[in-house]
């Protein structure tokens, strides 16, 4: 189906974020280009997303619900409250991203006769024993699952999820947006300057990592952050030890003030502020430059959608990722490598193989190959697209 514009849809999109989430823009626009009615309902306190979606003329609502499960009188009385907005909006459909959403989602919308469509941003509810269980049965709430990823897709089946209703569809990257320039004499201006700036040698050959610092959960990777900062830091002392041209950016801050005392704790444990080869930024809003100045992006996650390796493999950008999730769907062996989750000394290897590579131009190589393999599978338009055809046939069906 491609939007008939005779028939117009009440869509009401359902996140427990107003500040991260920006991956939904796409698909509300597109449901708009549709000529589909949108509603999207946040929390209140305002943030990046609920402030970009005003700017867009968006129609935003506050959810009397926060999405916290607490056993509590006050929580049944709000989500009674969210339950009676719902039902106002009187949407044909309830399109629901991270697992907190889709839990309040589900139950406000019991007996109403609304269509429910659960969006898989990432498997890490999944990875718990205790949610497996309850999604064994849970999952039946909705009329339909889009995953994310295709590991997604396969862990819904592991529960008993029909392939009709665990269809596949990335949420993608800006690939005009994230787009090395055409002009390789601007790309190495860029490169320079950028390297000049944070005083790094020229002549370096520099690994990054783009992602926030998320604490340990209690209930998976108990210890562990699970974008794999540690696991990281752990092969880079022996990777930086052997090849001392090497340099390691950083980019990213806590999320949240839990989040921030772990990257702290992990500068403490590494001693990063005595080390010269680590550079660590928290401040930056757009990372596209600092994606031009690196010769290889590394995602080493315990659990992972398609991560940062999307962004960097629009750049142009080689990519070393974990086995984790979504991420060797965003490589294959001849744009990066795929190594073990948790495994640094796998990690360490991989990035001497991209170290003797870069000399050769076998490394920018894969940096082409990267960008064209996001071109051709994860643009977010087409992925916005195909989440449109899918909401639209659940309310057809």
């Amino acid at each position: 189906m491609t939007g008939d514009p005779r028939r117009q849809l009440r869509v009401v999109v359902l996140l427990k974020t107003a500040q991260g989430g920006l991956w939904v823009l796409p698909q509300v626009e597109e449901f708009r280009r549709r000529g589909h009615e949108v509603v999207v309902v946040l929390p209140p306190g305002g943030g990046r997303l609920a402030d970009e979606l005003a700017a867009r003329g968006f129609d935003v609502r506050c959810s009397p619900f926060d999405f916290r499960f607490r056993p509590s009188p006050s929580r049944i009385r709000d989500l009674l409250r969210l339950r009676r907005l719902l039902r106002a909006l009187r949407p044909d459909v309830v399109q629901y991203h991270l697992y907190a959403s889709a839990l309040a989602a589900r139950i406000a919308t019991l007996g109403t006769g609304t269509r429910r469509v659960h969006m898989v941003a990432g498997p890490l509810f999944l990875e718990s024993g205790l949610i497996r269980l309850a999604e064994r049965r849970l999952h039946r709430l909705d009329h339909l699952v889009v995953c994310g990823t295709a590991d997604t897709s396969r862990r819904y089946g592991e529960l008993g999820c029909p392939p009709a209703r665990r269809a596949v569809a990335t949420y993608g990257v800006d690939t005009s947006r994230f787009a090395p320039p055409a002009d390789l004499r601007r790309h190495a201006e860029i490169r320079a300057k950028v390297r000049s700036e944070l005083g790094i040698a020229q002549d370096a050959f520099v690994v990054v990592m783009v992602a926030y610092v998320y604490p340990p959960r209690r209930l998976v990777h108990r210890g562990s952050g699970i974008k794999g900062h540690d696991v990281l830091l752990d092969a880079w002392r022996e990777f930086a030890a052997r090849h001392p041209r090497a340099h390691l950016l950083l980019i990213g801050a806590g999320w949240g003030a839990r989040g921030e005392a772990h990257r702290r704790d992990l500068v403490d444990r590494f001693r990063l502020t005595e080390d010269t080869t680590v550079t660590w930024l928290t401040g930056v809003s757009d990372v596209r430059d600092h994606y031009l100045t690196a010769d290889v992006s590394v995602s080493p996650s315990l659990s992972e959608g398609h991560g940062a390796a999307l962004e960097a493999g629009a750049m142009a950008v080689p990519c070393i990722v974990s086995d984790a999730g979504g991420l060797p769907e965003a490589v294959d062996d001849r744009t990066g490598w795929v190594v073990p989750r948790g495994d640094a000394a796998a990690l360490c290897a991989a990035l001497a193989s991209a170290y003797e590579e870069e000399p050769t131009g076998r490394l920018r190589g894969r940096g082409r190959r990267s960008r064209d393999r996001m071109l051709a599978r994860f643009d977010n338009r087409d992925s916005a697209a195909t989440v449109a055809d899918l909401i639209e046939s659940v309310v057809d069906r």
